[in-house]
């Protein structure tokens, strides 16, 4: 059995083949499609490479094409849509660098082998003919890509400094593949990586943020994250994660801040319900990037981190902003990496309902993604600790269950809304109706749900002294 005897060609594949073997021309499945068929992982779209020039390519696919794109074309690819699946067919490269603004001066090639040579990994430079039958079908694989697809071997077709220098930013996908694929990299490709790590910082922000993504959606984000500290990336591009290495007293008694970071972010993921929460991975990744910042020496070795937790709220929001991720994210992030610590006041003394009912408003939507960020803070190895802090944190969601049933707590406003509190006062739109708002909202949390008569009251009573 060959290689090609592993791979089943999709119908539209075989299709575009025929097409393509019809005017002359080669077609080949290439990069991630063939890995993803040889790893039998699902892979929606289809890339291909082939000795036509782009304007060939688009006039060879319209018959069969529901819909066909070049936003790529400048780069030698068309894009199209054929019985629903996407494919990308690019011509034969053969790129070179500035090396300066990472842009490709392109170049189109003659020879698979030489478009196969300017990939970023070995494994991704594996492809396979379409423009034959069965065993027609050639599969090619001039680097090695398939034995180090079978070792689980991250290696680059040329020198890794020379492919790092072409494109920087691969340095970051080593690390995106460790995560998504469980593989690990070459020690020839680590040592390029942490000599070549600066060179990340003339990437866009935006592709950057893709790849960081991806490594964090990945099934081993934690092994993805160690290369990029490991490798000098992260400090680069997401320098508070190396901060956290730190002994946290004199005697380096105190546990790792970064080893617990990553211990958090596993045990979040466990407890993820509906897959991959980008979110709640970020927010395990940044909640406690503010202990440096925050770290003070007490008599007896004691160390604290009072107010960490504002201190990365503040820091998170910078890192994703600078990320260039969406004010959603940011700010859910930022949200639960604030809140994360305030159940540790639950758990030294007994919270009054109004401090419940605070927890759950300021939450607000994120209150189930905040229950696994707390659980998964709990990184002790004293059981009994970890038991107590269980219970507890049991206790407080069995409370806040029952305010929810007896309070619809997910939807707490003033029980005089801003139109009552303009008729009851007698004023028309303006700062005091807000000011009035946020008091009877205060009351709320503090005593619960009040009739309508003790609200306006209370309101009468709040408008007299503030005119007073």
């Amino acid at each position: 059995m060959t290689p090609a005897d592993l791979i089943e060609v999709p119908a539209q594949a075989q299709a575009l083949g025929r097409v393509f073997a019809a005017a002359g021309f080669e077609l080949h499945l290439v990069g991630g499609t063939v890995r993803d068929a040889l790893m039998r992982r699902a892979d929606d779209d289809l890339d291909f490479a082939t000795d036509a020039r782009p304007e060939q390519i688009l006039e060879l696919v319209t018959s069969l094409a529901q819909a066909t794109w070049t936003t790529g074309i400048e780069f030698g690819t068309v894009g199209a849509r054929v019985a629903g699946r996407a494919c990308e067919i690019t011509t034969f490269r053969a790129d070179r660098y500035d090396r300066i603004s990472r842009n490709p001066a392109v170049a189109y090639g003659e020879s698979l082998t030489d478009d196969l040579r300017r990939r970023d990994f070995t494994m991704n430079a594996m492809a396979l003919s379409v423009t034959g039958q069965g065993e027609e079908r050639v599969f090619s694989d001039p680097y090695g890509g398939l034995a180090d697809l079978a070792r689980g071997v991250l290696r680059t077709p040329t020198a890794p400094e020379e492919s790092f220098a072409d494109d920087p930013l691969r340095m970051l996908r080593a690390a995106r593949f460790v995560s998504t694929l469980g593989v690990r990299v070459a020690p020839e490709v680590a040592a390029a990586i942490t000599a070549m790590a600066a060179e990340l910082g003339r990437v866009t922000a935006e592709r950057v943020q893709t790849e960081l993504t991806k490594l964090l959606l990945g099934a081993r984000p934690r092994a993805g994250l160690e290369v990029l500290v490991d490798c000098g990336v992260a400090d680069v591009i997401l320098p508070e994660l190396p901060a956290l290495r730190m002994a946290s007293d004199e005697h380096g008694q105190h546990k790792d801040v970064y080893a617990h970071t990553l211990q958090v972010l596993d045990q979040a993921i466990d407890l993820e319900d509906d897959g991959p929460d980008l979110v709640l991975r970020w927010a395990a990744v940044l909640h406690d990037v503010g202990k440096p910042a925050t770290r003070e020496f007490l008599p007896g070795g004691r160390v604290t981190f009072h107010h960490h937790e504002v201190v990365g709220a503040r820091l998170s929001r910078k890192r994703l902003r600078e990320l260039r991720y969406g004010k959603s994210l940011i700010e859910d992030v930022a949200q639960l990496v604030l809140l994360h610590l305030r159940f540790y006041g639950y758990r030294d003394g007994e919270w009054t309902d109004s401090a419940v009912r605070r927890y759950v408003v300021d939450a607000g939507a994120l209150l189930p993604r905040l229950h696994k960020l707390v659980r998964s803070d709990c990184t002790t190895r004293n059981r009994r600790k970890a038991a107590a802090l269980s219970n507890a944190y049991d206790t407080l969601e069995d409370r806040i269950a029952e305010l929810r049933e007896r309070e619809e707590l997910a939807a707490v406003r003033p029980d005089l809304d801003g139109n009552d509190i303009m008729a009851v006062l007698g004023i028309g739109p303006g700062p005091l109706v807000g000011r009035a708002y946020k008091y009877l909202l205060g009351l709320r949390m503090e005593h619960g749900p009040l009739d309508h008569d003790q609200a306006v009251a209370e309101l009468i009573r709040w408008a007299a002294q503030e005119q007073g």
